[in-house]
């Protein structure tokens, strides 16, 4: 659903995180935090609130944030707006070596630091993910954290700027 911004800082708590809750994947707690700090002036401002949010939470918080996001090429349900921004990039239509590979570098991954490849897939075609993932499979785990939270701060923009007009 679409909105305006001045509705968006109108509605209630209950309202807004009806709204907004999905922006961060089954992390409806951003959302309710940031409604707190309305009104919203811009979609900039309204989705850096929620970036200092998740900036601000402990650790723990953040991996938990970083482990809700599903594996991307997977054939497993997930949210309604990764299904979309997965198949946007190709990645509900690949070929099976593809998804065999997908599946190689998912396990890999997780093996190696214990969450799942995260990555803002808009844009993107399934060579240029399946190139990133073998690039950021050589990083270490503090630096793939901040590069999660970085591609997960960019997947809200994206959603964001479809749900506010």
């Amino acid at each position: 659903m679409s909105y305006f911004l001045e509705t968006i800082n109108q509605m209630t708590q209950t309202e807004f995180v009806s709204a907004l809750g999905t922006i961060f994947e089954e992390t409806p707690s951003i959302a309710e935090q940031a409604w707190h700090q309305r009104p919203f002036r811009s979609v900039e401002g309204l989705w850096q609130a929620m970036v200092d949010i998740v900036k601000a939470d402990s650790a723990a918080a953040q991996l938990a944030l970083i482990k809700a996001h599903p594996d991307l090429g997977s054939r497993a349900s997930m949210a309604d707006a990764s299904v979309q921004e997965q198949a946007g990039a190709g990645l509900s239509q690949m070929s099976e070596r593809n998804y065999d590979r997908f599946q190689q570098l998912n396990d890999a991954y997780k093996q190696k630091f214990g969450f799942p490849f995260v990555m803002a897939v808009k844009g993107y075609q399934v060579e240029d993910i399946l190139q990133a993932f073998e690039d950021r499979l050589d990083n270490d785990e503090d630096r793939e954290r901040t590069r999660s939270l970085f591609e997960i701060f960019q997947i809200a923009r994206f959603r964001l700027e479809d749900c506010i007009n």
